[in-house]
């Protein structure tokens, strides 16, 4: 369900399957301890892999957000597809987070 990779001060996190009630509170326990080094100031989500999300997941990238100290560049969602793309334009993230759709290359 998680996957990630640490490169300076990026972490890439691969999510995979659903991002409901039922599966974020794991995620969010393993994220918060991996966004707990210092070093990690950047956080790309690879949500390729994830079929559904709610508010939930919604709420996993939020506080991650809240948690790097809310700045635009610090949070970044690539791999999204159309229906997740539409759930984060409809709650408003798209204001806070770099959003890349699908097929839309890969981020730096």
């Amino acid at each position: 369900m998680l996957s990630y990779e640490k490169h300076r001060d990026r972490l890439t996190v691969r999510l995979a399957g659903e991002l409901d009630h039922e599966h974020v509170g794991p995620i969010r326990a393993e994220l918060d301890a991996l966004i707990a080094d210092p070093r990690v100031k950047h956080l790309v989500f690879d949500l390729t892999g994830v079929s559904f999300m709610d508010s939930s997941g919604i709420g996993l990238l939020m506080g991650r957000y809240r948690a790097l100290g809310m700045r635009k560049d610090c949070i970044q969602a690539v791999g999204v597809n159309g229906h997740i793309g539409h759930l984060l334009r409809l709650s408003g993230l798209h204001r806070y987070i770099v959003i890349q759709k699908a097929g839309e290359g890969e981020v730096s």
